[in-house]
């Protein structure tokens, strides 16, 4: 049986992948994370200490600098 593909998106949409390093291809994955885009608007909302949530993001994601879930499209 084959798979109902009318809901399938283009894959000339995603040709770029192939072409991407390792850290872009993680921060395309990361930034579309709910639990990521949760932690990072905590972050930026400034109702908790800084330090703390950056050390928090840093230790859930691995990130040194946290960038925003609507960041660049890589």
């Amino acid at each position: 049986m084959t798979p109902n593909a009318a809901g399938w998106r283009s894959s000339a949409a995603y040709e770029h992948i192939a072409e991407m390093s390792p850290s872009d291809l993680a921060w395309e994955w990361l930034r579309r994370n709910d639990a990521y885009v949760e932690d990072y608007r905590e972050l930026s909302e400034g109702k908790t200490d800084i330090q703390t949530l950056t050390d928090k993001i840093r230790r859930r994601w691995g990130l040194r600098f946290p960038r925003g879930p609507a960041g660049p499209v890589i």
